[in-house]
C-alpha cells in the first residue's frame, strides 16, 4: 500500500489530482477523485475487507521518528514493513499531528483516523506520546539508541501578525484555538469574534462556533489555514453572524472552493478584499480590528506585494480575535551541536530528492522541512524519506530514482478493451447533510452510494491510455483526422516538422524502425520524407474512434501503468 491514509484522504485531501485532471479542462467538470477513493475506502473497511500487509523479517536496525503526524506515520508504515524496528515520539497525548489536532471532526471522523493509525502500530511499531524533543530526549540521545533519526513535527505553531494590538486581550492563535477545540477544552469565545484569515482554518474555526452559539462572529485575512479556523468558531462559540476578511478576492482566493461554498451555506459571510491594519482595544482588552481596503493582492509579476487604498479604513468590532496567518515549525531544541542546518525560513533544510539533512543519519520531512503544505505531500515525505533511509541503512547510495526512471508496464488494448463514450455529464458532487442539521460534529460530506459512485468514475477519460500510429501500412486515407471530436489529429508533410532533441526518445526505436525515419548527422533536426501522424495529447479525450475506426488497424491504443 503506497498510502496508508486511504480513508483520511478521502475526505480532506485536497486534492490537486482533481485540479489536474484533463476532463475538467476540455471537457466540463473534473471527476470527483477524492470523493471515489473516500467511497473504496469505506466500501472496503464496511465489508470487512483488511489488506494483508507483508512484513519483512527483521533488518537487526532501528529507526526513531520525532512526530506521529502524517509524514511521521507514513514513514513508520512503510519503515516497518520493510522490516525495521521502528519507534515514533509524539509530543501530544494522542498520535494523528494536525490530522487529529487541526482537522475538526465534522470534516475528518475520529474513528476513521484511529482505524488507520491502529492499522499501521498492529504491524509492530511502538508509539510514545507525551514524549517531547528538547524536554524528553535530544537528537543526540536518539543517535546512541537508533541507527536512523526521521524528523517530522510538522509546524503546530501559530505565526505572528507584526501589527499593534496583537498583545490586547482576547488575542487568539489559529492553531492554537484548533487544538484545544479539537482536544475537547473550553474556549470562550465571546459574543463577537473576528478570524484574522482567509484559509482553510479560519473557516473551520468560524464553522465550529457557529455550531455551538447565537452570537456574532467575524473572522479575516490567511489563505491556507483560516477556513478551518472560521468553521472551528461557528460550532463553538455563541454565533448569531460569522464574518470573515480577506485580502484576496473571491477569485483570488486559494482555499478550496467547496469549503469556501461549504462555509457560505452554513451562513459564513466572506468579505474579501479587506485587509487588517490594526487591532483597536479599551483597557487593556481588543475592541475590534481595523481593516482597509485592498487594491491589489499581487504585483505585475504575479508575486504576493498587497497595496492599499489611503482613506479607505474601517473598524469591524469585536472581543475575540483569532489570527489565522500560517504555521511555523518550533525548533528551539535543535542545538548547534547537532548539526542539523536551519533555513532562513525556520524550516529544516534537506535535499529535497532524498531528504537527508546536514547531519549525518538524520533525514526530515512534512512542513517540517518545507512549510505547510497539503496533506498528500506530506504523506509522499514519510514514503521518500522511508526509501532513503533503507537505502542509507543498508550501504547504498541514497540518491532515488529520477521520476521519468519509474518503470511502467505498458500493454497494447483496443477500442472493445475499453467500452466508454465521451459526452458532457454533470459532474456528481458528495452528498451534505442538510444544513440545519449541522449544530454539532456530525460528519458534514455523504460518502457516495455504489451507483452514484459507479456513474462518477464513469466520467474518467482514461488518460492512462496513449494512441498512437505508425508502420508501413498505413496509406494516409486519413480517416483517423477526420473523425476524431477535438480535432486533435493532424497529418503533416515531414519537410513541415520540427523536432527537438533526440528521435528515438521521443517516439520510441519501435517506431523508428517501422517508419525507417533517419536523421541527418549535422543542420536541422527534420524529418526526411513522407507524413507525420500529429497528435495533440492534451486535447485527446480518449474516446478512441480513431482505433475504432482505422482500416487497417494502424493506431493502437497503449495502457500505462506504473509499476510502484
Amino acid at each position: 500500500m503506497v498510502n496508508p491514509f486511504t480513508s483520511i484522504c478521502g475526505r480532506v485531501c485536497a486534492a490537486p489530482c482533481q485540479d489536474d485532471c484533463r476532463r475538467g479542462k476540455i471537457v466540463d467538470e473534473p471527476v470527483s477523485i477524492r470523493a471515489l477513493k473516500r467511497f473504496v475506502a469505506d466500501y472496503s473497511r464496511d465489508n470487512g475487507y483488511k489488506e494483508r500487509l507483508a512484513v519483512a523479517p527483521s533488518k537487526g536496525k532501528k529507526v526513531a521518528i520525532i512526530g506521529a503526524g502524517p509524514a511521521g506515520l507514513s514513514a513508520a508504515d512503510h519503515l516497518v514493513r520493510m522490516g525495521y524496528s521502528v519507534t515514533v515520539f509524539e509530543s501530544q497525548k494522542i498520535a494523528g499531528g494536525m490530522m487529529y489536532l487541526g482537522i475538526p471532526e465534522y470534516r475528518l471522523p475520529r474513528d476513521i483516523i484511529k482505524s488507520e493509525i491502529d492499522m499501521i502500530l498492529s504491524m509492530g511499531v511502538k508509539l510514545k506520546c507525551n514524549m517531547s524533543a528538547g524536554r524528553d530526549f535530544t537528537i543526540s540521545d536518539l543517535k546512541k539508541e537508533y541507527d536512523a533519526v526521521f524528523i517530522a513535527i510538522g509546524a503546530h505553531k501559530s505565526r505572528e501578525l507584526k501589527m499593534e494590538g496583537i498583545e490586547l486581550d482576547g488575542v487568539l492563535r489559529g492553531v492554537d484555538f484548533l487544538l484545544n477545540a479539537n482536544l475537547g477544552y473550553k474556549v470562550d469565545l465571546g459574543k463577537k469574534v473576528l478570524v484574522i484569515g482567509g484559509g482553510n482554518v479560519a473557516i473551520d474555526v468560524a464553522r465550529i462556533a457557529v455550531r455551538k452559539g447565537k452570537e456574532k462572529l467575524t473572522a479575516a485575512e490567511d489563505i491556507t489555514t483560516a477556513i478551518d479556523v472560521a468553521r472551528a468558531a461557528v460550532r463553538m462559540g455563541e454565533a448569531e453572524e460569522v464574518h470573515m476578511v480577506c485580502l484576496e478576492s473571491r477569485e483570488e482566493m486559494p482555499a478550496h472552493e467547496e469549503e469556501v461554498s461549504e462555509a457560505a451555506n452554513e451562513g459564513i459571510i466572506i468579505h474579501n478584499s479587506l485587509g487588517p491594519k490594526r487591532i483597536v482595544g479599551k483597557k487593556g482588552a481588543a475592541t475590534g480590528l481595523e481593516v482597509v481596503k485592498v487594491k491589489s493582492v499581487f504585483d505585475d509579476k504575479g508575486r504576493f506585494n498587497p497595496t492599499f487604498i489611503e482613506g479607505s479604513e474601517s473598524v469591524i468590532e469585536a472581543d475575540t480575535i483569532v489570527m489565522a496567518i500560517g504555521q511555523s515549525s518550533e525548533l528551539s531544541w535543535i542545538k548547534p551541536k547537532d548539526g542539523i542546518e536551519i533555513t532562513p525560513r525556520r524550516t529544516i533544510a534537506v535535499d529535497p530528492d532524498t531528504l537527508a539533512t546536514t547531519a549525518a543519519a538524520v533525514f526530515a520531512g512534512g512542513d517540517v522541512a518545507f512549510g505547510p503544505r497539503l496533506l498528500i505531500n506530506a504523506i509522499s515525505d514519510g514514503k521518500k524519506a522511508a526509501e532513503s533511509i533503507d537505502r542509507y541503512l543498508s550501504g547504498q547510495k541514497i540518491a532515488r530514482k529520477k521520476a521519468n526512471e519509474k518503470e511502467m508496464q505498458i500493454a497494447y488494448v483496443t477500442a472493445s478493451d475499453v467500452e466508454k463514450t465521451v459526452e458532457k455529464k454533470e459532474r456528481l458532487h458528495p452528498p451534505t447533510i442538510p444544513i440545519k442539521r449541522r449544530i454539532g460534529f456530525k460528519e458534514v460530506e455523504i460518502a457516495y452510494t455504489k451507483e452514484m459512485a459507479i456513474e462518477e468514475a464513469k466520467r474518467c477519460l482514461r488518460c492512462n491510455h496513449r494512441i498512437s500510429a505508425g508502420g508501413d501500412f498505413c496509406f494516409l486515407c486519413g480517416i483517423c483526422k477526420d473523425i476524431c471530436p477535438q480535432d486533435c489529429i493532424d497529418m503533416k508533410k515531414v519537410d513541415r516538422v520540427s523536432i527537438e532533441g533526440n528521435l528515438e526518445n521521443l517516439i520510441g526505436p519501435k517506431i523508428m524502425k517501422l517508419f525507417k525515419w533517419t536523421l541527418p548527422s549535422e543542420g536541422p533536426k527534420t524529418w526526411m520524407e513522407g507524413t507525420a501522424f500529429v497528435k495533440d495529447q492534451e486535447k485527446c479525450i480518449r474516446c478512441f474512434m480513431c482505433q475504432r475506426e482505422c482500416p487497417l488497424s494502424v493506431v493502437t491504443i497503449e495502457r500505462i501503468t506504473p509499476i510502484y
